[in-house]
């Protein structure tokens, strides 16, 4: 009678400690916004730290972009150690859906496609309004994976005034390379009559625009990554401009083991950004 007096206490001891556990842990929610440039509901993953509604309290934001056939949830589902990561570092971390295969561009040929309005503009423009977060440049940071690593840097490098740092990992930094991969043509139409779309809107042009220091910026991929030589080519481009960057290189694929990895360098360069200012 006394041990199953002891196996109760033990027991309602342990649920006690999950309850508090999960009263102080990191939320996750999705939530609908609306896009007034493509006139739809799209649903975005919100990741708050602990105690993130505490009177006075702001936060940094990253925006995790997902990749080719995911939405968004890929990144919750690929990096399940996210609500630790915003409790560490103390920041909100942003998923929105961008589409089986938008690119994140305001595509030229389908103007149902409106993805770097929707990411920029409206999705930064809700949570603003709705968390409470350091709305500025300089706490504002972007990052993706594959389609979403060409994704963040493309929105990156065009909204300088939106984002302060921009990451990519295993991302498709030249597009040119795959006209007949992922729907590319489908958005920016075919890559010989539509040349000018091509070379217009992929990130390996987009740099020579940029001027050293302008973005605090960290990419990497995995040695058996395809991608591996547009993002090797991506570097030495970089480096050839004298624009300071990080980039990484560490053995793995495309795939979920190496992003998940990834993350967790990646979000700790941008709370270094947040809180010292990298240049």
């Amino acid at each position: 009678m006394i041990f199953s007096q002891h196996i109760k206490i033990i027991g309602t001891f342990i649920a006690g400690l999950l309850l508090l556990q999960s009263l102080h842990a990191a939320q996750t929610d999705t939530i609908t916004i609306r896009s007034a440039s493509m006139k739809k509901d799209i649903r975005c993953v919100v990741i708050t730290p602990t105690g993130y509604n505490s009177p006075g309290k702001q936060y940094p934001v990253v925006y995790l972009l997902h990749g080719y056939s995911g939405s968004y949830n890929q990144w919750p589902k690929v990096a399940p150690q996210l609500g630790k990561d915003a409790d560490e570092f103390q920041m909100i971390l942003v998923c929105p859906d961008g589409g089986v295969s938008s690119w994140y561009f305001d595509s030229p040929v389908d103007t149902s496609f409106r993805y770097e309005t929707f990411v920029s503009n409206e999705v930064i423009t809700f949570i603003d309004q709705h968390y409470p977060t350091l709305a500025d440049r300089k706490h504002r940071a972007i990052t993706g994976l594959s389609m979403g690593g060409h994704g963040a840097f493309y929105l990156g490098m065009r909204h300088k005034d939106v984002y302060g740092a921009i990451g990519s990992t295993s991302g498709g930094l030249d597009i040119r390379p795959f006209p007949k991969n992922w729907d590319l043509s489908k958005r920016l139409g075919d890559s010989i009559c539509c040349y000018e779309n091509w070379q217009k809107n992929t990130v390996m042009n987009l740099v020579d625009g940029l001027k050293n220091g302008e973005l605090a910026m960290i990419f990497d991929c995995g040695t058996e990554d395809f991608f591996l030589e547009v993002n090797r080519r991506f570097n030495k481009k970089l480096l050839d401009m004298k624009i300071a960057h990080d980039y990484i290189e560490r053995p793995g694929g495309h795939n979920s083991k190496y992003w998940q990895n990834s993350i967790d360098y990646q979000l700790l360069f941008f709370n270094k950004f947040f809180t010292e200012k990298i240049k």
